[in-house]
């Protein structure tokens, strides 16, 4: 036995050295390799292989170096960029995918304009993915992005119709296309390739749901771990919504973004000094008073009350008025304390109620402004006067050549008393100094 197990340990011996030198030229990207310049500034979870935590933001998360290279690098490619990596670190790590990139692309591609196959050959070698890279992640959005600009533009403007139709048709805002998640859903829509089965309705209102739930819990501890050791500012938000309820939203901001913590049903509230110190009070013990540099709230009398009570009782933070509350109120006073404001702002809201109220006239108004607006829209309404002033100036011509116009003369409204006062108005060469001033 003794002879059969020497024998045998010669035999393995003899195929050592070539299995070890095999395994020692690992990749620097193999499982558990070390030797990737990233790992400089990755730190690894020994509970969880996969998982890594990054030496500047500290956020952790799965994909390994990979992952880790792209979150330095700042391409935002799977994973949210960092906000805290040295310019140098960020430099470092861009040149390193893109080199990386790059390489795929001509191993991928070789020399296509020279060998010029067709298209025939082309598309048997997507079908045989196990023979070809070029759906690997690593390279799928560089090496799909080649390929469709030399041999697939019919099948992208396809794609980008049925893209187009489905926003058209729900109705969705078109700055849709501009979000991070809209251009993340389609790149990993294409890595899966032919035969993507979207999710279903159940899918969709329960388990993707639940996920996303957890993934927001997730990024609110990351959230909270930095609130920890870089503090945070509570910012508050009254508003009244379409069904007439006066909500208060409490949001969390520091270095690492804007968070929503939560939003109160203030309807049943009075909105004494007293409950709304302690709705604060309660926020800042949610947060953690040692967290809290500042409350930010608008600069309503209650308000400000509320925020003196709240800097007696907790000696770390500090209260702060809202800057666009107090710019609001600034044109607030404007508006009603400096005679020509109040005199011009009332004549300037006359005209624009006048003509809007009149469908014949919007009509005839567009064909002289060429279809630009007299009403600029703001967050608040002492903003929208003074723009609305903005876009009246902007007119001044062309509303003078409407009420100056035939078709002015031959409508209703000009032999209407009101309809000769506005007129009157947009003539008067000392209204449009006023607005200008204003």
């Amino acid at each position: 036995m003794a002879s059969n197990g020497a024998t045998g340990s010669a035999v393995g011996s003899s195929n050592a050295p070539s299995s070890a030198n095999k395994g020692s030229k690992t990749s620097k990207n193999a499982p558990g390799s070390k030797n990737d310049n990233g790992w400089k500034y990755g730190i690894p979870i020994e509970e969880d292989a996969r998982k890594i935590r990054c030496k500047f933001c500290e956020k952790t998360f799965s994909g390994g170096i990979y992952r880790l290279k792209h979150h330095l690098a700042g391409t935002k490619k799977d994973v949210g960029a960092c906000r805290a990596v040295p310019a140098e670190v960020k430099k470092e790590m861009r040149e390193i995918v893109v080199g990386l990139q790059e390489k795929l692309v001509k191993k991928t591609i070789p020399n296509m304009e020279e060998k010029k196959e067709d298209i025939g050959d082309l598309k048997r070698k997507r079908e045989d993915r196990s023979s070809t890279g070029l759906f690997k992640r690593s390279g799928a959005s560089t090496t799909q992005s080649t390929i469709n600009s030399i041999y697939k533009k019919g099948l992208h403007e396809e794609a980008c119709n049925d893209i187009a139709s489905f926003i058209y048709n729900n109705a969705l805002p078109f700055n849709v296309v501009k979000s991070e998640e809209f251009h993340k859903m389609c790149e990993s829509i294409s890595r899966h390739g032919l035969g993507f089965k979207p999710p279903s309705y159940h899918d969709i209102r329960v388990k993707y749901l639940k996920q996303q739930y957890q993934q927001t819990m997730e990024n609110i501890s990351e959230h909270r771990a930095h609130w920890k050791k870089m503090g945070c500012t509570i910012m508050t938000d009254g508003w009244t919504d379409k069904r007439r309820r006066t909500l208060i939203n409490f949001l969390v901001n520091n270095s690492m973004g804007t968070i929503f913590l939560k939003s109160v049903d203030a309807s049943n509230i009075s909105k004494t000094t007293e409950n709304v110190f302690k709705m604060i009070d309660e926020v800042v013990d949610e947060v953690g008073e040692e967290n809290v540099v500042q409350v930010v709230t608008d600069n309503a009398a209650n308000y400000k009350a509320a925020g003196e009570m709240l800097m007696l009782k907790r000696k770390r933070l500090y209260w702060t008025p809202c800057a666009a509350h107090c710019i609001d109120l600034m044109l607030e006073d404007f508006e009603k304390k400096i005679q020509v404001h109040h005199d011009t702002i009332p004549k300037a809201k006359r005209i624009t109620t006048y003509i809007y109220s009149r469908t014949s006239l919007i009509s005839i108004l567009k064909t002289f402004t060429k279809d630009r607006e007299l009403v600029r829209p703001a967050m608040t309404r002492f903003a929208t006067s003074y723009l609305t002033l903005g876009c009246l100036n902007e007119n001044k011509l062309a509303l003078i050549r409407m009420f100056n116009s035939d078709e002015w003369k031959a409508s209703r409204s000009a032999c209407s008393s009101e309809g000769k006062l506005i007129e009157e108005v947009v003539m008067d060469k000392d209204f449009w100094k006023n607005i200008v001033i204003c």
